[in-house]
C-alpha cells in the first residue's frame, strides 16, 4: 500500500465533501467544516462495524480500498498531524475520539480494545433505551470540553432516541500563530464586495511583507504559514485563500476545486513575491449541519452531525470542530510585485502541508456576519 497516495485520495475526498455540502446547506453564505473530523468518525465506523454493508459503503464513499488503508491513514494523521506542538512554539492541537454503545448489545472485548488502544477513544456502554436524553447531553458536554468550550450543542434535541444503538464522536481544536503576525495598527475598515453587488465595511489586516502568492488561470492563491515548533521538521501548517479574479467566477472556482483530482497539491505557492496592495479580512464564523442526507452514496441509517467554528485575526487562527455519527434503527511563475486584495467572496482552508491533510475548509461571503446555520 502506498500510504502517501492513499492520503492524497483522502484530500480529494475532503473537497468532494465540500462539493456535496456547500450547494445544499451553504449556498452563497459563510461556511466552515472539518473534513478531517468527518473522516475520523467514518474510519472508526468502518473499522469496528460488524455490518459488511456499512464497511463497504464507507470504503466506497472515502474511495479507499480497505479498512486497513483507512487505519493506516488514521495512524499517520494521529501520530504526525494531530500532535500538540504548543510546548515547542508551534500550533496548539487537541483531538479526541469517543464512542457510546448501547449496553444491551453483545459485549465484544476486541472491539473495545480497538477503540481504546488504536483510536484512543473513550468508550462508554450507555442506556439509550431509557436515558437517551442524558446520553445526548453527555456527548454535547464531551464535545464542549474537548474543543476548548467553542462547540456547543453538537447534537440537537431529538437526535438521540431509544432506537439509537451507538454514537461515534470526534472533537478537534486548533490554535496557531502566524509565522509573520500582522501589525494591528495597520488594520482598517474597507469595503468587502458581496455577490449581489453591494458591499459591507469590514476590518482588513494589511502587510507590506513579501507573501506566498501565485496567480493561476482565473484565480489567485495565497499561502499564510503558521509558526512552527522549534524542532518540528515533520510537518508545517498553512492557511490557503483561493480568490477568484472576478466575483462572478466564484461558483466556477468551487466546481474546479471539487471536481479536479489533486487540485490542492497542484496549486501551492512555493515562493514569496513582493506585494503591492495586500489585505485580507478578519472574520469569525461558525456553522452546524446534519450531513448524512447529502451523502447519498452511503445510504446508511445514520445521522452525521457537525459543528465548526473559526476565527482569524492579526495574531493567528483559532478553530474547532466536533462530529457525531449516530446509528439508529430497529434493534437488531513568480511575479515580482502583485496585489492580493480579498475584498470579495473567497474559499479558504487550513491544511498540514507535508501530508496535505485538510483540517478545516470553508468559504467567506460576508466577513461582517459572525455565524450561519
Amino acid at each position: 500500500m502506498d500510504l502517501q497516495e492513499a492520503m492524497k485520495k483522502q484530500n480529494d475526498v475532503a473537497l468532494l465533501l465540500a462539493g456535496k455540502v456547500i450547494p445544499v446547506v451553504a449556498k452563497n453564505s459563510n461556511f466552515v467544516f472539518s473534513p478531517a473530523s468527518i473522516n475520523v468518525v467514518l474510519t472508526m465506523a468502518a473499522a469496528t462495524s460488524e455490518d459488511e454493508r456499512v464497511r463497504s459503503l464507507i470504503l466506497s464513499f472515502l474511495r479507499s480500498s480497505s479498512t486497513e488503508e483507512l487505519n493506516a491513514i488514521f495512524r499517520q494523521i494521529a501520530s504526525v498531524v494531530l500532535v500538540d506542538g504548543s510546548k515547542r512554539g508551534g500550533p496548539k492541537i487537541a483531538a479526541a475520539n469517543g464512542v457510546w454503545m448501547e449496553q444491551s448489545l453483545p459485549d465484544d472485548p476486541s472491539m473495545k480494545d480497538l477503540f481504546e488502544n488504536f483510536f484512543k477513544a473513550s468508550f462508554a456502554q450507555v442506556d439509550f433505551e431509557s436515558k437517551a436524553e442524558e446520553v445526548r447531553k453527555e456527548v454535547n458536554a464531551w464535545a464542549l470540553r474537548h474543543t476548548n468550550g467553542l462547540i456547543k450543542d453538537l447534537l440537537p434535541q431529538g437526535s438521540v432516541t431509544d432506537l439509537t444503538t451507538k454514537i461515534y464522536g470526534n472533537a478537534l481544536y486548533f490554535k496557531g500563530a502566524w509565522k509573520n503576525k500582522f501589525d494591528k495598527s495597520m488594520t482598517e475598515h474597507k469595503p468587502f464586495y458581496l455577490l449581489r453587488g453591494n458591499s459591507v465595511s469590514v476590518p482588513f489586516m494589511r502587510s507590506y511583507k513579501d507573501q506566498y502568492i501565485k496567480a493561476y488561470d482565473g484565480f489567485m492563491v495565497l499561502r499564510l504559514p503558521y509558526r512552527q515548533g522549534s524542532d518540528d521538521t515533520n510537518r508545517n501548517f498553512s492557511m490557503y485563500l483561493y480568490l477568484p479574479d472576478k466575483k462572478s467566477e466564484f461558483d466556477n472556482l468551487l466546481e474546479r476545486m471539487t471536481s479536479t483530482p489533486r487540485f490542492l497539491d497542484s496549486h501551492i505557492p512555493r515562493e514569496k513575491v513582493e506585494v503591492g496592495e495586500f489585505r485580507i479580512p478578519k472574520f469569525k464564523i461558525e456553522f452546524g449541519f446534519e450531513a448524512s442526507r447529502f451523502f447519498n452514496d452511503l445510504e446508511l441509517n445514520v445521522s452525521l452531525y457537525q459543528k465548526a467554528l473559526i476565527e482569524i485575526d492579526e495574531e493567528g487562527t483559532e478553530a474547532a470542530a466536533a462530529t457525531a455519527l449516530v446509528f439508529s434503527g430497529c434493534k437488531a511563475p513568480v511575479v515580482k510585485r502583485v496585489d492580493f486584495v480579498a475584498d470579495h467572496p473567497f474559499i479558504f482552508l487550513i491544511r498540514e502541508d507535508k501530508t496535505g491533510t485538510v483540517l478545516f475548509a470553508g468559504q467567506i461571503f460576508n466577513p461582517s456576519k459572525s455565524s450561519s446555520a
